[in-house]
């Protein structure tokens, strides 16, 4: 199934999305590394804040491609405390409120400062200071994850991650899988629990106990 909207993406794009297995979820010594291996390249502030858009809030590619300032500022011209994605850039119109990771605003704050501070246009910007395309963002980050040998990633992997590491967390706030579900943009629950990831640990503590 696709998880951007269908209009924004060429049929090729879109036959070789669906036909990819599921993304591999990433622990945080390989994001870690992966922010550091952007952050050496060009365009070092743009890069850590889509590798967090996508590790941190769980953003579709077509979601960082589509973000825009204003989704993203408060109405004085700071950073706000959510992202507020519109329905025009999500799929089935998913538009919603995600809270801004402490990590990912510090990010955010860094391109904020290097773009000059604007008020309007898109967050992630191409070579030509044009809006990246979806595609474009999908094909950057296969090119990352190619070049530190990460097999399996791809740029669901963020969001994968992003959905299985809150989930797991969930016993720690006291909060319920709708909480998952509702940043994540799905219809469904059922939608959120298939791309959580199970723990080998934890289902080899499980039966032990059983």
């Amino acid at each position: 199934m696709l998880d951007c909207p269908v209009l924004s993406i060429s049929p090729t794009y879109r036959s070789s999305f669906m036909s990819r297995q599921p993304a591999k979820v990433l622990e945080p010594d390989d994001v870690r590394l992966a922010l550091v291996h952007v952050g050496i390249q060009r365009h070092p502030a743009r890069n850590r804040a889509m590798i967090l858009l996508s590790f941190k809030a769980g953003l579709r590619a077509c979601e960082i491609a589509g973000l825009t300032w204003p989704m993203i500022l408060a109405t004085d011209g700071s950073i706000a405390v959510h992202i507020s994605v519109a329905g025009s850039i999500a799929k089935y119109g998913s538009g919603r409120q995600i809270p801004i990771n402490r990590t990912l605003r510090t990010a955010l704050l860094a391109l904020h400062k290097s773009e000059g501070y604007p008020d309007r246009g898109p967050v992630i910007r191409s070579e030509r200071s044009t809006a990246m395309q979806p595609g474009a963002v999908v094909n950057w980050f296969s090119a990352t994850y190619r070049a530190l040998g990460m097999v399996g990633c791809s740029s669901h992997s963020g969001r994968r991650t992003f959905i299985t590491r809150a989930a797991r967390l969930l016993p720690k706030t006291g909060g319920s899988l709708r909480d998952v579900q509702e940043p994540a943009g799905h219809r469904s629950i059922g939608t959120t629990e298939r791309y959580i990831q199970g723990d080998r640990d934890a289902q080899h503590k499980l039966i032990r106990l059983i």
